[in-house]
């Protein structure tokens, strides 16, 4: 699987990683931004291009759209939980954050459930995994967006199976947005919603590591527009 890797320029301290999942078109230029922002924040970010196997993203998102539905969805799935692809953004860094944007957020949350070596997990509008899976999962930063029913619908099922895990999470659903909210480059940017993405409100995550902590806050903080 190819991908986009963006290091910091000068870290003054071993830099964790964040794997950077796009959304349902493909390594874009807004993920590739995405990206970007991490890495000025002193991070690792890997942004890995799940059409990899079907020729890469195509150079826009109508035809990136279509052809990631030819791509086999549990291949795609399988290729972005690999726990190889959180060793290699890692660089012998072994807390890894993950930050995922609609289809990738849905992919954030199964990871979240599924790789131990996770820090934390920062899912936007992302469709939850079946409540049966989620057993020992990774500190989240969940970010819903009220409109987006088929998605936020499912939010309560999912909350009540991570609080009976006593994991460390908190969610927000942003009012009056709808799926997307986050990408800039789409009508449905709101960029009200975004900022407060990134706002304060996260540094007070309960009973989590310093090192959880830092990254938990900024993936929060800095990738917001």
């Amino acid at each position: 699987m190819r991908g986009y890797l963006v290091m910091p320029t000068k870290p003054t301290v071993k830099p964790a990683s964040v794997i950077v999942v796009h959304e349902n078109r493909g390594l874009n230029p807004y993920i590739e931004d995405v990206a970007r922002r991490v890495a000025k924040a002193g991070y690792i970010a890997l942004a890995p291009d799940g059409l990899s196997s079907v020729g890469g993203y195509p150079g826009n998102d109508d035809e990136g759209r279509e052809l990631q539905q030819k791509v086999d969805p549990q291949k795609l799935m399988n290729d972005f939980c690999r726990r190889r692809l959180y060793g290699k953004a890692s660089a012998g860094e072994r807390q890894s954050g993950n930050n995922r944007f609609c289809y990738g957020g849905g992919v954030c949350n199964a990871a979240a459930v599924a790789i131990p070596e996770l820090a934390c997990a920062v899912p936007f509008y992302g469709r939850q995994p079946p409540i049966a899976d989620v057993e020992n999962p990774c500190a989240a930063l969940l970010h819903y967006a009220e409109l987006d029913k088929p998605i936020t619908d499912g939010w309560p099922a999912y909350e009540q199976a991570l609080k009976a895990q006593h994991k460390v999470f908190e969610a927000y659903i942003y009012p009056q947005v709808n799926h997307g909210f986050h990408n800039d480059s789409t009508p449905r940017y709101d960029r009200a919603a975004a900022e407060l993405a990134g706002s304060e409100r996260w540094r007070g995550l309960p009973n989590i590591s310093a090192k959880r902590a830092e990254i938990a806050l900024a993936l929060a903080q800095k990738i917001a527009i």
